[in-house]
């Protein structure tokens, strides 16, 4: 067995890895960033050594770095985690250069399937069936075009050392092929330093079913049955569950034997996915091979919870050259089991994501429930890295215990100080659709695709303040002469202040402007005997109801007050001159970053004449590009940011000053 292990990765995943290596009697070394000198998983680890300052391409993915610190350290292996470099083939060969164990498979098996065109050549041998598409050479813009001309739209771009949806577009018309297209191999380069890209037919509103699989050296392979990860958002999965519903017994023997076929084909040796599109309404053939992912998955909780097997445990007997004890008839299916990914991420605003403190996390506890995360109160959740703060699982005899379970799990966790997307979970567990898959059978098609999330974001994503959020937010942010800060309120004498009710008639009556999710509001409130009262506001209320019987959690900090009432979050704060965030810059023409992040992409100069809704910059964060347009017709003035620079939430990026500005005219 192993002795000292390095876990090459951050968060939720390193803390996960650790405690199974403990249990096994493995010593860990962590390794972390400057933004995570205080994480979790530092604090868990026998050894812990920094590899450099925030962004990952500084850090986690330096593999110079990673290998000092091994080095340094003593380790005799390194567990890549899943994500950054864990499907990296440079760093399995460094590792083993290095004289250490990776724990993973080979470079070479990672070579072999890390590329999609490659990894469908090889699937192709092994008689798994492939979409039709586009693998050649040939990687000019018009090569590229031309080919999804021939096969017709719509068409799916797909890096070739792509995962996690990174480098992925769906293109539905020709003429929006060359931006798709663009952005596809520009995030493809960001994210695995490769702007390869294959075209392949898009089939439309398909399942994603994927098979997890485990080969050693020994030249042994199975399969612990499949996962249906159809519920996501712009390629990225957000619910996993296993086993898939309404998969029928022959379809479901067929696709995890191509799956171990695959695995063979290769002598993969350690955790591997091979992952499935499965066309609508086409029968027990119309499933597809779309890639195969050489790690541990994110979801990989839900096959461990129907199988009752640890498979970090399997990486590492694997790693230290064991044999595979199993056979294939050993392992069978209990129960089903269902996984969220609980992010920094406001689902109502195009999920932007969340940066900033964490001042109140709680999750519940119980039977059949497990929760992964590397935070808490009190760590900082920054632009650099995923979203992802947490994972909640559920398992329970039948699919729809284990969905109502994680729904009322969900209602129990409060997370304070930015928006999440708990509210946004709950209610796409809730949903018809998603609620209808319990009754599916092989003989009734399951209401689950790829598309469910789009089509009724709308639905899913409201999250209404109620009027009792604003109530309280308020109360606590009046609720004493002074802010939480100390600072005094604007001059009103204290005992106009006082929370006792006092009038010399009816109820004291006051306007006042406030912040509320930052942006200026006008609050009529009335101060009673029992507490305050919302009179009217220009927040529109209508229909924002919450459940009376949740609790209202209210959490001071600085010059905020976070509110959390049915899952919706919700900060206030007073208007302070000078303030940014006070400032009506809607209609002024000064445009702002959208969030903490990397600019990625520059399309504009200072002096450039641009029209309304005109591209800017790019900026990047968590996985995410959010694109920067012109709120105007004018010309762009003090530009001030450049290309992979650091930009801060509302830091101005630059002026369009317009021809009816009076300052246009100086």
């Amino acid at each position: 067995m192993l002795k000292r292990v390095l876990i090459a990765n951050r968060g939720e995943i390193a803390c996960r890895i650790m405690r199974t290596a403990k249990r096994l009697g493995i010593e860990t070394v962590a390794v972390y960033s400057d933004a995570d000198a205080h994480a979790r998983h530092v604090a868990m680890a026998d050894q812990a050594v920094r590899i450099g300052p925030g962004p990952a391409t500084e850090s986690y993915l330096s593999i110079d770095a990673i290998l000092d610190a091994a080095k340094a350290t003593g380790a005799d292996a390194i567990h890549p985690g899943y994500g950054f470099l864990s499907e990296n083939a440079g760093f399995a060969a460094r590792v083993a250069e290095a004289g250490l164990t990776f724990v993973g498979p080979t470079a070479a098996q990672m070579e072999a399937l890390g590329s999609k065109a490659a990894a469908k050549e090889i699937a192709e041998r092994a008689g798994v069936p492939t979409i039709p598409g586009y693998r050649g050479a040939d990687q000019s813009a018009d090569a590229l075009k031309a080919a999804a001309d021939g096969m017709g739209y719509p068409v799916m771009i797909k890096a070739v050392s792509g995962g996690g949806g990174r480098g992925m577009r769906l293109v539905t018309a020709p003429e929006d092929f060359a931006d798709a297209l663009e952005s596809a191999q520009r995030e493809a380069a960001s994210a695995f330093a490769d702007a390869t890209v294959l075209i392949e037919r898009a089939i439309t509103r398909p399942r994603h079913v994927e098979v997890q699989v485990f080969g050693d050296t020994h030249g042994n392979a199975l399969h612990l049955f499949e996962r249906d990860c159809s519920l996501q958002r712009r390629n990225q999965k957000v619910i996993e569950e296993a086993p898939a519903p309404g998969l029928s017994s022959d379809v479901r023997d067929a696709m995890c034997d191509a799956a171990v076929r695959l695995t063979k084909e290769v002598g993969y040796a350690g955790a591997g996915t091979v992952e499935f599109l499965v066309e609508p309404n086409a029968g027990d053939d119309g499933w597809y091979f779309i890639e195969m992912n050489t790690r541990l998955q994110v979801e990989h909780p839900v096959t461990e919870m129907i199988t009752g097997l640890d498979l970090v445990e399997w990486q590492f007997r694997v790693a230290s050259g064991e044999a595979l004890t199993c056979a294939q008839d050993d392992i069978e299916i209990s129960g089903h089991a269902i996984e969220v990914r609980l992010c920094a991420e406001d689902p109502a605003k195009g999920f932007q994501p969340s940066v900033g403190t964490i001042h109140g996390f709680d999750t519940p506890a119980g039977e059949g429930l497990r929760v992964e995360t590397g935070v808490g109160s009190g760590d900082v959740v920054s632009p650099f890295y995923d979203s992802m703060i947490a994972k909640l699982i559920t398992h329970a005899p039948t699919r729809e215990a284990a969905r109502l379970a994680l729904a009322d799990a969900l209602s129990a966790t409060t997370v304070v100080g930015f928006p999440t997307n708990a509210r946004f979970l709950r209610a796409l567990l809730l949903h018809d659709d998603v609620a209808a898959a319990d009754r599916a059978s092989g003989e009734t098609p399951t209401t689950l695709d790829t598309g469910l999330i789009a089509r009724d974001l709308g639905e899913l994503s409201q999250a209404p303040i109620s009027h009792r959020a604003i109530a309280v937010g308020l109360e606590r942010l009046f609720e004493s002469p002074e802010t939480p800060t100390g600072r005094e309120l604007p001059a009103v004498h204290a005992v106009w202040q006082a929370r006792d009710g006092f009038a010399l008639g009816e109820a004291r009556r006051e306007t006042r402007s406030v912040l509320i999710n930052s942006a200026p509001q006008s609050v009529e409130i009335a101060w009673a005997a029992d507490g305050l009262s919302i009179l009217s506001s220009d927040l529109d209320t209508a229909g924002a109801t919450s459940d009376a019987a949740s609790p209202v959690t209210a959490v001071a900090s600085d010059d905020r007050v976070f509110v959390v009432d049915d899952l919706v979050h919700t900060s206030f704060a007073l208007p302070v001159a000078g303030n940014a965030e006070d400032d009506d810059d809607a209609g002024d023409g000064v445009i702002r970053a959208p969030i903490n992040g990397r600019v990625a992409r520059v399309f504009v100069a200072d002096g450039d004449t641009v029209a309304d809704g005109d591209r800017l910059v790019v900026i990047e964060a968590m996985k995410m590009e959010h694109l920067v347009s012109a709120t105007r017709a004018g010309e762009v003035s003090g530009f001030s940011v450049s290309q992979d620079q650091q930009v801060a939430e509302r830091q101005v990026v630059c002026t369009i000053v317009s021809d009816d500005d009076g300052s246009a005219q100086d």
